[in-house]
């Protein structure tokens, strides 16, 4: 499994572009690939058309665009492009736009790049790592932040930031099955448990007795494609699973609309963005809508939600 400095070489990086419109970025970004040999110019129209079809569900945070499309015959070998803008430009999002990151993904599939991903959203999740990124003034600069290490000549890259610990909780259900809703009698949180920033020191004491496999809660990510933006999300969603105590309770699967769709019964909830949420429509299932993918505290609000804690 290849990790996020192996996927995103630095000719793949471009800093200060200018484009006119959210087009002109999608473009740029799909022929960085081209030129590393990522990808065939198919792929990028093929990503373009990806949010003519979808919408600009691929602005998964303020100012950040992840442009990508399916695993197709376009794509020679799972990589990534990052074009950070001159000045931004609108994708159409209702509240993320406008956008001056474009991060490009081809994925021969949706396994080869899951460790990049959970990388990615943890340092685009940081505020000290976002701003080092966004003003860093060479592509090896940009570079040595992504990896962690200390640019030639410039100070340390700042470390991605340690899990928080977790939420004194039992976890969410010991006996319900997998097709429980949102609103099942799930022991959880205390309405009155602490913040996402104020986290106990200590560990919740393991329930009384374990789990069975079939009682395990499962969340769907949802995105176009499932291998970009539900994969953000999923990480997102599993480091406040993980500060709840609650991983080994509930499971978490990125997938794609149509995929979600018969996986829906299986789910207590399916996570998404605004755009998808429209595309999903009545799954017999509680979609949630995130705007923000990369924001744990908007996670761990949706996810309280859901729970109803």
């Amino acid at each position: 499994m290849k990790d996020l400095k192996d996927l995103l070489p630095v000719e793949a990086v471009r800093l200060d572009v200018r484009a006119a419109d959210w087009r002109a970025a999608i473009a740029v970004a799909g022929r960085l690939m081209v030129e590393t040999g990522v990808t065939t110019e198919e792929y990028t129209r093929e990503m373009v058309a990806n949010v003519e079809e979808n919408g600009p569900y691929i602005v998964i945070a303020p100012g950040v665009a992840f442009a990508h499309s399916r695993p197709s015959p376009a794509v020679l070998t799972t990589g990534m492009s990052w074009v950070r803008l001159a000045e931004p430009v609108e994708f159409g999002h209702e509240s993320n736009d406008p956008v001056t990151l474009v991060v490009a993904l081809a994925a021969q599939d949706s396994a080869a790049h899951t460790s990049a991903m959970a990388a990615l959203a943890r340092l685009l999740g940081d505020p000290a790592t976002a701003a080092a990124l966004a003003t860093a003034p060479t592509p090896e600069a940009l570079h040595a932040v992504l990896a962690g290490e200390r640019a030639e000549g410039g100070p340390e890259a700042p470390e991605p930031p340690a899990s928080a610990e977790p939420l004194a909780s039992a976890g969410p259900l010991a006996s319900a099955g997998p097709s429980a809703s949102a609103e099942s009698s799930a022991t959880a949180p205390s309405s009155a448990a602490p913040e996402p920033s104020s986290f106990p020191e200590s560990s919740p004491e393991p329930s009384a007795a374990e789990p069975r496999a079939a009682s395990l809660h499962k969340i769907l990510t949802v995105c176009g494609n499932g291998v970009g933006t539900s994969l953000f999300l999923k990480n997102t969603l599993e480091q406040v699973l993980d500060r709840w105590g609650w991983s080994r309770f509930v499971t978490v699967e990125a997938t794609d609309t149509i995929s979600a769709k018969g996986k829906a019964s299986e789910a207590v909830a399916l996570f998404t963005s605004r755009e998808i949420a429209r595309t999903l429509g009545d799954v017999g299932r509680p979609v949630k809508v995130v705007q923000d993918f990369t924001s744990t505290a908007e996670v761990d609000s949706v996810l309280r939600d859901t729970y109803d804690v």
